[in-house]
């Protein structure tokens, strides 16, 4: 069962940060070439679509991720004891994170408080969390003082 949640786990994570590096990186700059009509036409048709993919994509990974931490619940349960505990459990508080920067996304929109300029930093942040963890992930199993 173990391979699949990783290589679950590892495929969603690479959807979840490829759509996140297009939005910030690709579509962020390209946008600003198109007239303010198609600039809004071509924002709300990406919305919708990255919604509905990334929604099957996060339980995917959430799903798989939890799947993965039992697998390692005796680690976990002393995190210091070992630098993959810890990196582990840096891991899984960045992504606890990127919970919360979604929590705070649903209520900007539920209060209509989200801004371009709020859109554009949780977009970044969470991306920035995301790295992060493939670092860690990576770190997890070659870092061994």
């Amino acid at each position: 069962m173990y391979p699949l949640l990783l290589v679950t786990h590892l495929l969603a994570a690479i959807a979840f940060i490829g759509t996140l590096f297009f939005e910030v990186v690709i579509w962020h700059r390209a946008r600003l070439q198109l007239t303010d009509t198609a600039q809004s036409t071509a924002d709300q048709a990406i919305a919708v679509r990255s919604r509905k993919v990334l929604h099957g994509v996060v339980l995917l990974l959430y799903g798989a991720g939890i799947g993965l931490a039992w697998q390692h619940r005796g680690t976990l349960s002393q995190p210091l004891a070992s630098s993959f505990g810890t990196l582990l459990s840096l891991k899984i508080l960045l992504a606890l994170s990127i919970i919360g920067h979604y929590l705070l996304l649903a209520y900007w929109l539920t209060h209509a408080r989200l801004s371009n300029a709020r859109a554009s930093w949780i977009r970044r942040s969470i991306l920035g969390h995301m790295v992060l963890i493939v670092i860690l992930a990576k770190a997890m199993f070659y870092w061994q003082p």
